[in-house]
């Protein structure tokens, strides 16, 4: 139940205010994503999502655009990556003071024990946790990398989650 509070928790936040960390830089490498896919490395572990379970959403709303990346693999595990004020290719921060608005979530689902599942989300504090780069986006498919630290709000651990790739389809 923890993990639904927190994530309807970042995404309430998330939507509460509109700001972007955009650099001018325009997104780098692509990384090397399979086409349907996310993935990186969790604590040093491979994470490849799997394509069906795989999806980019892009939605414009107040004159906000979000988009929003996710990847879960058959184990329960999913990465989840959010951006509140998209404005194309580009380096987001994930997190930096008072910005929310670019998050990262790390989730272990437990299905045959939902209440234990856990999740890391970035950012956890006022620091920078990570940064999302889109490199490529149009009307099928975004691709880009992402790192990340996320911290569990259950028992303050942490996972570093790197070399991360995406290359998810709308």
């Amino acid at each position: 139940m923890k993990l639904f509070k927190n994530v309807f928790l970042v995404l309430l936040l998330s939507l509460a205010v509109v700001a972007c960390n955009k650099s001018d830089d325009d997104g780098g490498d692509g990384g090397d994503a399979a086409e349907g896919t996310v993935t990186a490395k969790v604590d040093g572990a491979n994470f490849t999502s799997m394509s069906i379970a795989t999806t980019a959403v892009q939605t414009s709303a107040g004159g906000t655009s979000t988009l929003r990346v996710q990847g879960s693999d058959a184990d329960g595990k999913g990465i989840i990556l959010t951006i509140i004020g998209f404005d194309g290719t580009g380096s987001y921060n994930v997190g930096g003071g008072a910005d929310i608005f670019t998050n990262a979530v790390y989730v272990e689902a437990n299905v045959s024990n939902p209440a234990d599942s856990q999740s890391w989300m970035a950012p956890f504090d006022d620091t920078v946790a990570g940064e999302i780069n889109v490199s490529e986006i149009n009307e099928t498919n975004v691709i880009g990398t992402f790192s990340f630290t996320g911290k569990n709000g259950n028992d303050d651990s942490t996972k570093a989650i790197t070399e991360g790739s995406f290359n998810a389809n709308f």
